[in-house]
């Protein structure tokens, strides 16, 4: 999945940025908000983590601007952990959860794990469809036998968006606007090689291509 970090302080977004790659998301950044109002409107994010006091333009305008425009991409605020007329604004102007800082990185992945499976109509922790099951945490699958399956940064990120739209037909390009960052190679060649790799681990009936469409991730919805 790809996340759209807007926060001004970069020591803490590079760390930001470096946790949540290690967990399987690919992370765009900006450090003020009216490059991140311009990223959030042009592509399709998975999630925003977005601060409020930033330059150029303060975060809550920015969310407002938004969801003015009908733009209902997953939001979550930063706030400082005094301010609670910040949250309660945040709300208000349609934010979708809010932590407090100087926060752990543990609870702002939890946020953001619900966040994600929440706007794609996932309810339950654990992730599973077509009969396979996936460790988000260890990035590992589980096969219809119950055998596990280490999967690449690639392969963790390209199951999990399968998994989280199944019966669904994912056009090559959709595939790749959350597969990867904004500077990150883009070669339809590489996605094939990936779906070819999850299917050799999980089973060859698993994806299926649709000629001139995409991939269908198990049986059609």
């Amino acid at each position: 999945m790809r996340l759209l970090l807007v926060e001004d302080d970069a020591t803490l977004a590079a760390h930001l940025r470096d946790a949540l790659r290690e967990r399987g998301f690919a992370v765009d950044w900006t450090d003020n908000g009216i490059d991140g109002e311009f990223m959030g409107d042009e592509v399709e994010y998975d999630c925003v983590v977005l601060d409020l006091g930033l330059p150029g333009r303060p975060g809550l305008e920015v969310l407002g601007h938004w969801r003015s425009r009908g733009n209902g991409i997953p939001v979550l605020v930063l706030t400082a952990r005094d301010a609670w007329h910040e949250r309660v604004d945040g709300l208000k102007a349609g934010a979708d959860d809010y932590l407090g800082k100087p926060f752990h990185f543990e609870e702002l992945l939890a946020r953001i794990e619900a966040l994600t499976r929440r706007h794609h109509g996932r309810v339950s922790p654990q992730l599973e469809a077509a009969g396979i099951r996936l460790d988000e945490e260890r990035q590992v699958a589980l096969d219809r036998d119950g055998h596990e399956h280490p999967l690449t940064g690639t392969e963790f990120r390209l199951l999990r968006y399968f998994m989280l739209n199944p019966g669904v037909v994912l056009a090559k390009g959709r595939l790749t606007e959350h597969l990867y960052e904004e500077d990150a190679d883009r070669d339809s060649n590489v996605l094939e090689v990936y779906v070819r790799r999850l299917r050799e681990k999980l089973g060859a009936d698993l994806i299926t291509t649709r000629r001139g469409q995409g991939y269908l991730f198990g049986p059609a919805k």
